[in-house]
């Protein structure tokens, strides 16, 4: 008896050994899986750039000209260094030449970054954020340089002279025109305004200045307090009184209505303040960062794939555009992949700060908005799509602009959310 109650000791034990092991196989094997596809898809992604390359990157006035998105007519539509996204080119270029360990890609990145440095001395809007730290900042990161330490200082002091210490605010826009009765507000900031504070967050650190941390939090405050609904969406726009710096009304620009959830809105947010919790580990911005990630995943409208719609409550009831909003003037609901995107790199960091059942649903979203997008879906085929990678990205509907078409944004925050999951996969620090 004693004889066969340890046989049966010893076989449990097998079993739960053999158990674990088969586990632990079919961990190593899906990892496996996961990286192949994250290979595939940033090499498709080199290619794409490649081809990009090989396109004019100079105006005929001859200034530096960076992809922005696609032509009617197939062909890339660039814009000058001072548009809000000429710094997402170069940005790309960093993320793949670093994971392809490409040095031909790394050229590229650092020519296309180079062409950045008249925008540090920019001061006619915020976006100075996206321009110089995508570029500079990830060559800062991947190729340092002592001289762009001195070049992201010098952006964010001229982001700085945007800041009032009235409002508490980074002004985003030098004004605004109301979509509903043409009120021409004078103090705007967009939620957008979020994505330009790790500028101002880097700079303090490598100035040593507690000045641009200060305005940074500040800014994220602010934003909190007047842009965030109860529900845990965002206004688009906020408009302060530049006198007393009183809030004043929640707007929209680029979503459907003011009081509707505009989708790459939503992801800024996710991703700012992740960024400002990352920075500060202050609890504050850690909620509002998992408050707004909560509301995108678990919106009702929010498709099975997890590519959101350009705008959360289009053609819903209760939500009505703007009388001179062309969003009033469409039948035809959009997605947008620049926002999947940001949100799936963005929750890939958020994952990292947070505990328990919610840190595996941020993770596996973000892990099936990249298969999504990876997806012929949404992925271009090869030498099409004007050479962007991804498709069916959604700018600015109510401007009846960049409706359905490759965004150069969505292609940089897409390679970056990959190459987050690779660092992942390796269990590697994302930074």
């Amino acid at each position: 008896m004693y004889q066969q109650k340890k046989n049966m000791k010893v076989n449990k034990i097998s079993l739960i050994v053999v158990f674990l092991f088969s586990c632990a196989l079919v961990n190593v094997r899906a990892q496996e899986t996961e990286k192949t596809f994250v290979k595939e898809n940033m090499e498709f992604a080199a290619r794409q750039c490649k081809l990009m390359l090989n396109t004019p990157s100079q105006g005929k006035n001859g200034k530096a000209m960076m992809p922005h998105s696609m032509r009617k007519d197939g062909t890339a539509s660039k814009g000058s260094i001072y548009l809000w996204t000429a710094g997402f080119f170069p940005g790309t270029l960093w993320y793949l030449s670093d994971y392809n360990n490409d040095k031909a890609l790394q050229d590229s990145a650092l020519a296309y970054t180079r062409k950045m440095e008249p925008v540090k001395t920019f001061t006619d809007n915020h976006d100075i954020g996206f321009m110089m730290y995508c570029s500079y900042g990830n060559a800062n990161r991947f190729a340092p340089q002592a001289f762009y330490n001195d070049i992201l200082v010098e952006s964010a002091r001229s982001l700085c002279t945007r800041y009032s210490p009235v409002t508490g605010t980074i002004k985003s826009w030098n004004s605004w025109r109301s979509w509903n009765d043409g009120t021409v507000f004078k103090y705007p900031v967009i939620i957008d305004n979020m994505m330009n504070l790790e500028l101002l967050f880097a700079a303090s650190r490598i100035s040593g200045d507690d000045f641009f941390k200060k305005v940074a939090i500040s800014h994220a405050e602010k934003t909190m307090k007047n842009q965030m609904r109860k529900d845990g969406s965002f206004y688009h726009i906020t408009m302060y009184d530049p006198e007393t710096g009183k809030f004043i009304k929640g707007e929209t620009s680029q979503g459907y209505s003011d009081n509707s959830a505009w989708s790459r809105g939503q992801g800024w947010a996710v991703y700012g303040f992740t960024v400002a919790y990352r920075e500060t580990k202050d609890p504050r911005f850690l909620a509002t960062a998992q408050k707004a990630a909560d509301y995108y995943i678990n919106h009702p409208n929010l498709p099975s794939d997890k590519v959101a719609w350009w705008d959360f409550n289009a053609f819903q009831p209760g939500f009505t555009p703007g009388a001179r909003s062309n969003a009033g003037k469409i039948t035809t609901n959009y997605r947008d992949a620049s926002a999947a995107a940001l949100v799936a790199s963005a929750l890939f960091e958020l994952s990292g700060y947070t505990k328990g059942k919610k840190a595996q649903v941020y993770l596996e979203t973000a892990k099936q908005i990249l298969h999504s997008l990876g997806s012929p879906n949404y992925r271009a085929k090869e030498g099409e799509n004007a050479n962007y990678i991804l498709m069916h990205s959604t700018g600015a509907i109510p401007q009846n602009s960049e409706i359905d078409v490759p965004l150069v944004y969505a292609d940089y925050y897409f390679v970056e959310a990959l190459h987050r999951y690779n660092k992942m996969l390796n269990n590697e620090p994302l930074f």
